[in-house]
């Protein structure tokens, strides 16, 4: 009897010790370091120097944001409302996001039920209403919309978050000004990296920093979402342990089997595939880091764009349905055939 008595009294515990630990983590590093004004946000300078000139002037026009996941679109709307209204924030913006329904019933009601309300602003300031991923609203919300902001243009702004501007129906883009947004930088994503690691004490090494620009392609989010993953579950940012955390095919394999190609040596480039293949990665995720390795890799300048070709083709097998271990066996025999004969295909 006394086993299951050291074990009631040992389990509350080992509980109490487990949230002292995880409290410490309790927000996500992308909230938790989400810029608040204006000069904490990074890259895409230029526009985001329009959006301060707008803050500083008050006189803002209906804006749409369009650009890649994690570049700051939805922050710098945020941090422009900020900027604009001071403590009005809360009472004097609404944020409908792709979670909540955007049918044209709330475009009818509640966008027009909140443009209609009466708040106290400073003077020359608006009202504004944030449409996150805004390309997901429906055809008639959009257009029930569209007469929305004419109607409600001296009290009400409108700012529009989306991924692809040309899903937006052109009346709402002709009565806004569209600013573009660009992936970050790897420079950019690094030394924002760098600031977050000193912040949580994060144990990295340099090539397990560079790991996590790979895998983050220039998406802010991305990368802080890798770093704290790999950071938690490991205790250590290295390189390998990213992969494993992000589960994408290690790059310096693929770097290895590409470089089998460029020599012809099609028996160990196979041996690589088939490895990789074993591993059980999906052919999308092989031929994805394939293309961004190959773009990179120093090989001469025409055999890079015969390879990056072929990748291409075969990317748009796969893309059609033909994803076997056959379809990647061809593209390295390709390959193999392309460097073995440099004359024709500098041709």
């Amino acid at each position: 009897m006394a086993g299951p008595e050291d074990m009631e009294v040992d389990a509350p515990e080992t509980s109490t010790s487990q949230v002292k630990k995880s409290s410490s983590y309790e927000l996500p590093w992308v909230e938790k370091y989400r810029p608040i004004v204006m000069e904490d946000i990074v890259g895409n300078a230029e526009t985001v120097s329009r959006l301060a000139v707008f803050a500083k002037e008050g006189n803002v026009p209906n804006v749409i944001i369009t650009g890649p996941p994690g570049t700051g679109k939805t922050t710098s709307i945020l941090c422009l409302a900020r900027a604009l209204l001071g403590p009005s924030f809360k009472d004097a913006v609404l944020e409908l996001n792709a979670s909540n329904d955007r049918g044209i019933d709330v475009v009818r009601n509640k966008i027009k039920m909140f443009a209609q309300q009466k708040v106290t602003l400073p003077k020359g300031r608006h009202k504004i209403i944030i449409l996150d991923e805004a390309d997901s609203m429906t055809d008639g919300a959009q257009q029930a919309l569209r007469r929305t902001m004419e109607i409600h243009s001296k009290t009400t702004r409108f700012a529009l978050a989306c991924n692809a501007s040309d899903k937006i129906i052109e009346p709402i883009q002709s009565r806004c000004a569209v600013l573009r947004y660009s992936r970050l930088t790897d420079a950019q994503v690094l030394a924002r990296l760098l600031e977050i690691c000193k912040k949580e004490s994060v144990s990295y090494t340099d090539d397990g920093l560079e790991a996590v620009i790979f895998t983050a392609q220039g998406d802010m989010r991305q990368g802080l979402n890798n770093l704290q993953s790999t950071f938690q579950g490991f205790g250590h940012v290295s390189s390998e342990n990213v992969f494993k955390v992000c589960d994408e095919p290690h790059p310096l394999l693929i770097k290895d089997m590409l470089q089998h190609c460029v020599t012809g040596n099609i028996d160990q480039a196979y041996k690589v595939i088939s490895h990789l293949w074993n591993m059980g990665y999906a052919c999308e995720d092989i031929i994805g880091i394939i293309f961004r390795v190959c773009k990179t890799h120093n090989m001469p300048e025409y055999l890079k764009l015969e390879f990056i070709r072929e990748i291409g083709y075969t990317h748009m097998r796969i893309a059609q349905g033909v994803t076997t271990l056959l379809q990647m066996s061809a593209l390295l025999a390709r390959l193999c055939k392309i460097s073995s004969d440099p004359k024709k295909s500098q041709n």
